[in-house]
């Protein structure tokens, strides 16, 4: 059995699914959802300013109205519109300071409790983006700054400048490649991982069979992994994840996250609900206990090499930071 003992304060609220990534969604229900991570002691609400083009983070600012103090707000940023290219990665000292003033605003607080660069600008030194958020926590407008993606180097060069709170990247059983070299450093670092898609993208749940379950506007479709080519491979490493599923009488959902929180790095699961009733399944997980027999099991169900098709897309793989 792990030793790692979970809270609901590990399990954080994830609001891209709330844009229209994974389907349609219904802002009734998106409101609703929020309200439910606040009743229920969810540590944390994580958006970003370009979801939606801000419309989200007017939505969090609209519900948590009265009760900010209820949750550990945090906020990605780095991405930029630009009227020619569409949006661009934009780590500027100058935009960040912009973003954030935009972002305290459309939420109606007076400050952020984590602001995260979202993607690593090659343009700009990691040192001058993480200097100004350096800066925005020294002028109390943000409490802890984060990073996304980005690869040990890079990580290193951040923390001498500026403390780092918190490492937000794809974490789950399929999406293992912070394990080697990341999440090692991280933890030398002192910096938390922030495990985003730990149910992978909703494959993990057993309910993603193929291109045709998903909605057109689904972003899945640019996902390799979740195309015709290579889903039915996929599916079939799913069933030790059933299994376990079975013997303890939970959702496959419910197992995958659990996992993920048992890891000795005790990460913070970052899961992206837009009903109530999603997040009422995924915080069934935080009181799953998964004995030694159902780890080994579920850390050998999804060989790296037995996994079909990408993470992700060329164009999107492009923008991810290397060492290189």
């Amino acid at each position: 059995m792990s030793d790692v003992k979970t809270s609901r304060r590990d399990l954080g609220l994830g609001c891209l699914s709330m844009i229209g990534a994974y389907g349609v969604e219904d802002p009734g229900d998106v409101a609703a959802t929020v309200r439910l991570a606040l009743d229920r002691g969810v540590g944390v609400i994580d958006t970003a300013d370009y979801y939606g083009d801000g419309a989200n983070e007017e939505l969090i600012g609209r519900v948590l109205a009265g009760r900010r103090d209820d949750i550990t707000l945090a906020v990605k940023t780095g991405i930029r519109p630009d009227p020619d290219q569409g949006k661009i990665l934009d780590g500027s000292p100058e935009y960040l300071r912009s973003a954030c003033d935009g972002s305290l605003k459309r939420l109606g607080v007076d400050h952020l409790d984590l602001y995260c660069l979202a993607w690593v600008d090659p343009k700009v030194p990691i040192e001058d983006s993480v200097g100004a958020l350096g800066e925005l926590v020294a002028a109390g407008k943000i409490g802890g700054l984060g990073l996304s993606e980005v690869a040990v180097g890079t990580l290193r060069r951040a923390c001498a400048v500026s403390p780092v709170s918190a490492l937000l990247t794809e974490y789950s059983l399929w999406q293992r490649h912070t394990e080697p070299a990341i999440l090692p450093a991280a933890e030398e670092l002192g910096v938390r991982l922030w495990a985003y898609a730990p149910l992978g993208r909703g494959f993990l749940t057993g309910t993603v069979y193929g291109m045709a379950h998903l909605d057109e506007g689904d972003w899945r479709h640019n996902f390799p992994r979740f195309l015709d080519d290579h889903v039915g491979r996929n599916l079939a490493l799913l069933g030790p994840l059933r299994g376990v599923a079975d013997r303890h009488g939970a959702t496959m959902a419910q197992v995958a996250l659990a996992w993920v929180m048992s890891r000795p790095s005790a990460p913070l699961a970052l899961v992206g609900c837009k009903t109530p009733q999603h997040l009422e399944e995924d915080l069934a997980a935080v009181d799953l206990e998964l004995d030694e027999e159902d780890l080994k099991r579920l850390d050998a169900s999804f060989p790296s090499d037995a996994i079909s098709g990408d993470r992700y897309a060329p164009m999107v793989a492009a923008l991810m930071d290397d060492d290189s």
